[in-house]
C-alpha cells in the first residue's frame, strides 16, 4: 500500500479536524491499517486557520507530522494561499470551489469541486460539509472502503444524525464519480 500523507485544511468550524479524525479511525479500526492524525488551529474558536493532517499506512508511522502531502484538502482561499506550496508534485489538490479560487500552478492534480454548495442543495445543513469532503477524498483515492467511514459515524453520532451524514458522504463521492 501507498502511504498516504495528507493536509484537510480550512477554517474552524467548517470540520476539518472531526473528518480527519473520521479518516484516521476508520483506518485503524476498520480496515486494519496503522494511521496518525494531529491537527493545528489559530485561537479562534471559529473562523481561524485550521490544518489536521493523517498518516495511513499499511507500516510503521514513525512521525505524526506531514511536510509534503500527497492528498492536500483546502477548504478557504486563506489555506489555499499558505498550504498549496507543499503539495507532493504529483499529488492531488482538492478545493471548494465557493470558497477557493485557484491562483497559481501546482504540479498536482487539481479538483475543484462544489462540495458546499452541493450539500446546501441536496441536505440544505451546512454541518455536513466536512462528511461530503470526506466523500470526496474517498472517492478519489480509494483510500479507505466508504462503510468503514459509515461505522465510524454511526459509533461517533447521534442516531437522528446518521442519515444525513450518510447522504453527505454518498453526495462527496458521486461528485467525483
Amino acid at each position: 500500500m501507498e502511504r498516504w500523507r495528507m493536509v484537510f485544511s480550512g477554517s474552524g468550524g467548517q470540520g476539518v479536524i472531526t473528518a480527519a479524525i473520521i479518516l484516521a479511525e476508520a483506518a485503524v479500526l476498520y480496515e486494519d491499517l496503522n494511521a496518525v492524525q494531529s491537527q493545528v488551529y489559530g485561537p479562534e474558536a471559529r473562523g481561524g486557520a485550521t490544518r489536521s493532517d493523517v498518516i495511513i499506512s499499511d507500516s510503521e508511522i514513525f512521525f505524526p507530522k506531514v511536510f509534503q502531502p500527497n492528498v492536500l484538502v483546502c477548504l478557504t482561499q486563506q489555506a489555499y494561499n499558505k498550504y498549496s506550496p507543499i503539495i507532493r508534485p504529483g499529488g492531488l489538490l482538492v478545493t471548494d470551489t465557493r470558497y477557493v479560487k485557484l491562483e497559481r500552478k501546482v504540479d498536482a492534480r487539481q479538483v475543484e469541486l462544489p462540495l458546499y454548495d452541493t450539500v446546501m442543495e441536496s441536505i440544505g445543513k451546512p454541518i455536513v460539509f466536512n462528511i461530503c469532503m470526506l466523500g470526496a477524498v474517498v472517492g478519489l483515492t480509494n483510500i479507505l472502503k466508504p462503510d468503514s467511514i459509515m461505522k465510524v459515524l454511526q459509533n461517533r453520532i447521534p442516531e437522528n444524525f446518521l442519515k444525513i451524514n450518510r447522504d453527505a458522504l454518498q453526495l462527496g463521492m458521486k461528485l467525483v464519480s
